[in-house]
């Protein structure tokens, strides 16, 4: 409450993006074992309120079509091969680290899964918009009851659900793997830990896993917005291009060149407009063993909200008046 209290105090010489950060900033990374049902119960309302909306609207048939599409693809079983592969390998390649190999292990990990879930999102949001609509299935579609913002967010529902087929059992295997990672460096450094040690290490993964799928919808948005009006290969460089500018905009607004003002508003403006995809990194914190709050999350998954909210918004209006002929 008292990081709310300083957001909207903050004063007019300050952009939203700065007060959103230092609000954050704010809040203490505290994550135990009592919240974790807290997240399960959310998690299961949410999956609850997606499995109604697939299957009672004429939305959800645009999804479960673009998830059967998506899931049919050789991209979604590479990433989830390429990505188990990994997972494996990092549980039990040694990092020479001197003690720090869990640490690496789950670093390497939440990578490899925001990687995977990445590609697979962009992928499908390309194949089945800006596909479709330059091969004319898109004015099929649309010839049915089912006009054009419920084709956006039946795609864009579609992308997040065959991205979450992808990442839910890929989470769950890497939880597995922490957990035993933990005990396999015991063994070798002959040292004692014992099972609590181990959930722990895997509590403090959960948090990182929930702010790497907001990140996803985040950039799943986007690119529906920009596969509406461009082709597919636009789309993942135009992605990946915001990916890395997005992880960068904390560094964009502090680091001035000589102080000129031209650069700075800039600076400002890019991140204005971009997301502020460090708001979800908290990977480094977690590899430390420094936990994570629940207001920290609930912070985060309302900023990942009204930035997909306003994603979807730009696509309904790009793809208004788009000419499907």
């Amino acid at each position: 409450m008292s990081s709310l209290l300083m957001f909207a105090a903050a004063g007019s010489d300050q952009t939203a993006f700065e007060q959103l950060m230092a609000a954050l900033k704010q809040i203490p990374f505290i994550l135990t074992h009592k919240d974790i049902a807290p997240l399960i119960a959310a998690s299961s309302l949410l999956t609850a309120l997606l499995i109604a909306v697939l299957y009672l609207t004429r939305t959800g048939v645009i999804a479960r079509a673009t998830v059967k599409e998506a899931t049919r693809q050789p991209v979604f079983w590479m990433a989830m091969l390429a990505a188990l592969f990994l997972l494996a390998l990092n549980t039990v390649w040694p990092f020479f680290m001197f003690g720090e190999d869990v640490k690496m292990t789950k670093e390497c990990g939440l990578a490899t899964i925001l990687f995977c879930g990445l590609l697979l999102a962009i992928w499908t949001s390309s194949t089945s918009v800006a596909d479709e609509i330059e091969g004319k299935t898109a004015m099929t579609l649309l010839s049915k009851p089912i006009n054009r913002r419920q084709f956006i967010v039946g795609k864009y529902l579609g992308v997040l659900t065959s991205s979450l087929m992808l990442m839910v059992p890929l989470a769950l295997i890497f939880l597995v793997m922490v957990f035993y990672k933990v005990g396999y460096d015991a063994r070798e450094s002959s040292t004692t830990v014992t099972p609590i040690d181990a959930r722990n290490e895997v509590i403090l993964i959960i948090p990182a896993i929930m702010l790497m799928f907001m990140e996803i919808s985040v950039l799943s948005s986007i690119s529906v917005a920009i596969s509406t009006r461009t082709p597919m290969v636009v789309n993942m460089v135009s992605c990946f291009a915001i990916f890395i500018v997005g992880r960068l905009t904390p560094n964009l607004v502090s680091v001035s060149v000589q102080n000129l003002e031209p650069v700075q508003f800039m600076a400002r403006l890019i991140a204005a407009v971009l997301p502020a995809l460090s708001s979800f990194t908290v990977e480094g914190s977690i590899s430390n063993g420094t936990q994570v709050n629940l207001d920290y999350l609930a912070y985060a998954a309302l900023y990942s909200v009204c930035y997909c909210a306003f994603a979807v918004l730009l696509s309904f209006i790009l793809f208004e008046d788009r000419d499907l002929a």
